[in-house]
């Protein structure tokens, strides 16, 4: 196959995915989208059939087996995919953990990053496995892979939490031993791991995106739901994510008609600074105030990035929107940054996520920075500092217990 005939292939398989997208996020309301749809429907009734048989297996020990390590395991994840705010939440949620000394190793799962050791070939199938072990993406003090090899969130997270160690490989279990024999952890924490069953959680903090908190409701492959709605019974916490205004009385009954006793945490994301792209200079909140902007992301929700920095700038002059996960070529942001400053931008701002998926060679023809976001928690920090203890000190019981004093960001 020819270069030319690839690259054909690629940009067509990048379009039918930006289809199969906007049908399922209901983003593309077109003819062709809402019979693409029905075409999808008979699949999610499948999915969901597998989910359910899937969970009574594990939850009543049928065939697949649950693993209990010796050690605390905090779930964070979300019924939907994709977009909920997971890694500031993880990162919150992890220096407060460190800060009242536990030990913390996070395991992701390192959705799209760069294969390791190639599988096995079948005449290898009969042999002695030889262990393969996780990518140490921290050690707890140096940042030893790059986002390519380890996936946007963990080395994320390896970056902005020192002290931590971040592992990534699909298999969670494999991961925590290694973690608890290697490094001495004392706590994991599942990042995206509410689907993962095969290790026990002691805590399950799930994630709800108050602006698209369930989609259309329908299972994968037509809505954006992993699981049912009625599996918020899960759930130990629920955060309810881009919270800034208050939560919808639908909602709220929602969450309570299937768990009706769980806390509710409300909490936003805030801008704390901007940062120029592959240095170390930053700028303060009102860095835009008078300017003309450009910005482009590849994120599941693009839309509450993009309205955050519409507030916040004089004007926005261009908008681009990738793929999730989307890894930028030199070429195409040749071509994205030549047509912003055609269209009058002084400033081109990106998403942290999508800064770690820029090469870190690449020269832009205008400034070029990412927004440096954390999470506030708008209503029911006591609820949070609740989590917090029942972590660090299981013994204590919640009522009365006032805990430790440390330095918090919000």
């Amino acid at each position: 196959m020819s270069q030319n005939s690839g690259k054909w292939l690629e940009q067509k398989w990048s379009e039918f995915e930006g289809f199969v997208e906007g049908v399922i996020y209901d983003r593309d309301l077109s003819v062709s989208a809402r019979l693409f749809g029905l075409f999808l429907k008979p699949f999610s009734f499948l999915f969901s059939g597998i989910v359910r048989v899937r969970l009574f297996c594990y939850t009543h020990g049928f065939i697949l087996k649950v693993k209990q390590v010796d050690c605390l395991v905090i779930v964070v994840g979300n019924l939907t995919v994709g977009g909920t705010g997971k890694t500031p939440v993880v990162e919150r949620f992890t220096k407060e953990l460190m800060a009242r000394g536990r030990r913390v190793a996070i395991l992701s799962r390192g959705y799209k990053s760069k294969e390791g050791k190639p599988a096995r070939k079948w005449y290898q199938l009969f042999s002695k496995a030889v262990f393969q072990p996780p990518k140490i993406v921290s050690d707890g003090e140096n940042v030893l892979l790059d986002s390519d090899e380890a996936g946007d969130e963990p080395y994320m997270l390896a970056k902005n939490l020192k002290g931590a160690v971040v592992l990534a490989d699909k298999d969670r279990v494999k991961s925590g031993l290694f973690a608890i024999e290697k490094f001495k952890v004392n706590t994991l924490i599942l990042d995206d791991g509410f689907q993962y069953l095969p290790i026990k959680g002691n805590l399950n903090l799930l994630l709800v995106d108050q602006t698209n908190p369930f989609g259309n409701r329908c299972l994968l492959p037509r809505g954006i739901l992993r699981e049912p709605v009625r599996h918020l019974s899960r759930a130990s916490y629920v955060f309810l994510t881009k919270s800034e205004i208050e939560p919808d009385l639908e909602l709220l009954q929602t969450i309570r008609k299937y768990n009706s006793n769980v806390e509710i945490i409300r909490c936003a994301h805030r801008v704390r600074y901007f940062q120029e792209v592959n240095t170390v200079q930053t700028k303060p909140l009102n860095f835009l105030y008078e300017l003309y902007v450009g910005v482009f992301c590849g994120i599941a929700s693009p839309r509450g990035f993009e309205d955050i920095i519409q507030r916040m700038s004089g004007e926005m002059r261009f908008k681009q929107r990738f793929l999730d996960h989307h890894r930028y070529t030199h070429e195409e942001l040749d071509r994205l940054f030549l047509q912003a400053k055609n269209a009058g931008a002084d400033v081109i701002v990106t998403t942290e996520k999508d800064a770690v998926r820029i090469p870190a060679n690449y020269k832009p023809i205008l400034p070029f920075y990412y927004v440096r976001m954390e999470i506030e928690i708008i209503e029911g920090f006591e609820d949070f500092e609740d989590a917090v203890a029942d972590i660090c000190f299981p013994e204590r019981k919640r009522k009365g217990y006032q805990p430790l004093p440390i330095e918090h960001n919000a």
